[in-house]
């Protein structure tokens, strides 16, 4: 089994420059190994994911970042990500380049990368405005009927992350609850590392959920709590007050920075950061 620890998996597999997908769709967002490219001090990332929130920018106000590709991205039933919008619109602490799409095409270009395609294709995005936006939305003809098709370059991330409920012992990971693009991330990818709640001796049926094989999957970490204070079907619930505390801690730099080195890099594991946070959280 690809068994490691968390710091172990994150200095293998994630190297300054690289392209990183953390994956997660309001649930089982991988916190902990965001956390832990964050201690390991990684530079110039360009980060991929359909709906970045608190973990995003947290790196993204850390310096980790130098480059977003991205759909929606957000405080879910807050508000805006401070640290995004100061890296883009006053370059803090370093400047921040974005490639925006909608969540259609980033699953197109999710979808590509899955097939080793060179392109995705969608129906939409043309006659609007994003296509000025984002100079790699393309369009192409269709062979077919000569209609004029949107175009978005496949998503092949180096690495992407994704926390799961439970993996078995040879590395299989199961995955249940809400699904965004867990899936089609972790097939485009290069390298896959898996953060889970537990392991198992044997994966239970995957009713309404998915199988990783082992033959795809990098490494596995054993990591409970690793989404917190996202969610995880079965497990723990979302921490609603995190995302709402998140707000006043993120607008300003130096509470951000405070926050930060209270919590994230004055802990030497998820574990301790966990710890504290206390009642507080």
């Amino acid at each position: 089994m690809k068994l490691m620890t968390l710091p172990e998996a994150i200095e293998r597999h994630v190297r300054d420059g690289a392209c990183v997908a953390l994956e997660g769709f309001t649930h089982l967002i991988p916190f902990a190994a965001g956390h832990e490219i964050i201690r390991q001090g990684r530079r110039g990332l360009h980060l991929v994911r359909m709906t970045p929130d608190l973990i995003y920018d947290q790196m993204i106000g850390a310096g980790c970042a130098s480059r977003l590709t991205f759909s929606w991205g957000g405080n879910p039933g807050v508000g805006s990500l401070h640290r995004l919008r100061d890296a883009v619109e006053h370059a803090w602490p370093v400047p921040l380049a974005i490639d925006e799409h909608t969540h259609a095409g980033m699953a197109a270009a999710y979808c590509a990368g899955a097939a080793r395609l060179p392109f995705g294709v969608l129906r939409g995005y043309l006659g609007t405005d994003l296509t000025a936006a984002n100079p790699v939305i393309r369009s192409v003809e269709c062979p077919f009927t000569g209609e004029r098709l949107a175009a978005v370059p496949a998503i092949n991330p180096d690495v992407t992350i994704l926390h799961a409920q439970r993996a078995d012992r040879q590395g299989n990971v199961s995955i249940h609850g809400i699904l965004g693009a867990q899936r089609e991330a972790a097939l485009a990818a290069r390298a896959l590392v898996v953060t889970v709640e537990e392991i198992v001796d044997a994966l239970p049926p995957a009713m309404n959920g998915v199988v990783l094989p082992h033959w795809v999957v990098s490494a596995v970490v054993h990591c409970p709590g690793g989404a917190y204070p996202s969610y995880v079907q079965d497990v723990y619930a979302r921490d609603n007050g995190f995302y709402q505390r998140w707000d006043a801690i993120a607008r300003d730099r130096d509470g951000f920075r405070a926050w930060m080195d209270r919590h994230v890099l004055g802990s030497p594991d998820h574990a301790s950061f966990l710890a504290s946070l206390g009642a507080a959280a």
